[in-house]
C-alpha cells in the first residue's frame, strides 16, 4: 500500500509539470495568434498604400485582383508625386515646422504645471486638477471661431503661428506628466531644497532627466495627432506654401484631379513615411513612458 500510494504521488507530481507547460503553451499559442491578427488588419491598409504605390495605372484599375504588381510603375509614381504641381516636399517640411513648433512649447507649458499639480500643496490644487481633466473633455472644435475671429483680427491668418497656437496648452500633457511625476521621491526633491535649489532647478535639472520616457510618449502622442489634423489647418490657411502635410493631399489630389492614384499613394506613403520612422526611433522611450507612469 505505502509503494502503491508513493508511486501515484510520483505520478500525479510528474503529469501536474506536463500540464502546466502544455496549458502555457496553449494560452501563449492562442494569445500569439490573436495579435498577429490584429497586426495584420491594422498593417493591411498600409501594405496595399504601398503596393499600390509602385503599381502602373492599367493594374490599378484591372478587374483581376493581383496583389503584388506585374510591372512596376514606381518611379514615375513617385516622380509625379515629388516633382508634380504641388509642393509635396514643402508640406512635409510644414508638417515638421508645425509639429516641432507645438510640442516643444507643449512640454515647456506642461512641465511646470504638472509638477506644480504633483509635488507642491496649494489651495485649490484638488479643483484645478478637476478643471485640467474637464479639458480633456473639449474638442478643437467648440473654441475654433472665437479662436479664428481673434486671428483674423490680429492679422495673423496665414501663419505658422496660427496653424500651432491652439494647442499650445496641452491638458493631456500636464495630466500625463502629473501622473509621471507623483511617483518622483519626495526625498530627492526635499533634499534638493534643502541644497538651496529653486523649484525651477529642480524642475528642469533634477525632475526632467527622469521623465524623458513620459515626454518621449507623449511626443508620439503630439506628432501623430498635428501632423495629421486637417480640420484647424483648413480653416486658418489659404496658402499653398503653408499648408501642412493633410492639407497638401487635397491641394495635390486637385492638382493631379484625383484620377493618377499610383501618384496620390505615392504621395500618401512619402506623407506618412516620417510617423513610423519617428515611432520607430521612439519606441522604447514610448513603452516606457505608457507602462511607467502612475507607477510608483
Amino acid at each position: 500500500m505505502t509503494t502503491a500510494a508513493t508511486y501515484a504521488g510520483m505520478r500525479s507530481v510528474t503529469v501536474s509539470p506536463v500540464r502546466d507547460v502544455a496549458r502555457r503553451i496553449v494560452s501563449l499559442f492562442v494569445v500569439h495568434t490573436v495579435l498577429i491578427a490584429g497586426a495584420v488588419f491594422v498593417l493591411l491598409p498600409f501594405v496595399w498604400m504601398l503596393i499600390t504605390s509602385i503599381k502602373s495605372p492599367a493594374e490599378i484599375f484591372a478587374a483581376d485582383f493581383s496583389l503584388w504588381p506585374k510591372h512596376f510603375n514606381a518611379i514615375e509614381n513617385y516622380r509625379a508625386a515629388i516633382f508634380g504641381k504641388a509642393p509635396l516636399l514643402r508640406f512635409a517640411l510644414n508638417g515638421f515646422i508645425v509639429c516641432a513648433g507645438i510640442l516643444i512649447v507643449q512640454v515647456l507649458v506642461a512641465v511646470p504645471c504638472a509638477y506644480a499639480l504633483a509635488k507642491l500643496r496649494f489651495p485649490g490644487r484638488t479643483a484645478l486638477l478637476a478643471l485640467v481633466l474637464l479639458g480633456l473633455c473639449i474638442p478643437i472644435q467648440v473654441p475654433a471661431l472665437p479662436l479664428y475671429m481673434g486671428l483674423a483680427q490680429l492679422g495673423l491668418l496665414n501663419t505658422y503661428f496660427a496653424i500651432m497656437m491652439p494647442f499650445f496648452l496641452s491638458v493631456f500633457a500636464i495630466f500625463l506628466f502629473r501622473q509621471f511625476f507623483k511617483s518622483y521621491p519626495d526625498e530627492i526633491i526635499h533634499a534638493a531644497r534643502l541644497d538651496g535649489m529653486s523649484e525651477f532647478e529642480i524642475v528642469w535639472r533634477i525632475v526632467v532627466p527622469s521623465a524623458w520616457p513620459a515626454i518621449a510618449a507623449f511626443a508620439v502622442f503630439s506628432i501623430v495627432a498635428h501632423w495629421n489634423d486637417l480640420y484647424w489647418p483648413l480653416i486658418v490657411i489659404t496658402d499653398t506654401n503653408l499648408a501642412t502635410p493633410p492639407l497638401g493631399m487635397m491641394f495635390f489630389a486637385d492638382a493631379e484631379t484625383g484620377s493618377n492614384y499610383g501618384a496620390l499613394t505615392a504621395a500618401a506613403t512619402i506623407i506618412t513615411a516620417p510617423l513610423v520612422i519617428a515611432f520607430l526611433i521612439a519606441r522604447r522611450r514610448f513603452i516606457e513612458g505608457i507602462t511607467m507612469t502612475g507607477i510608483k
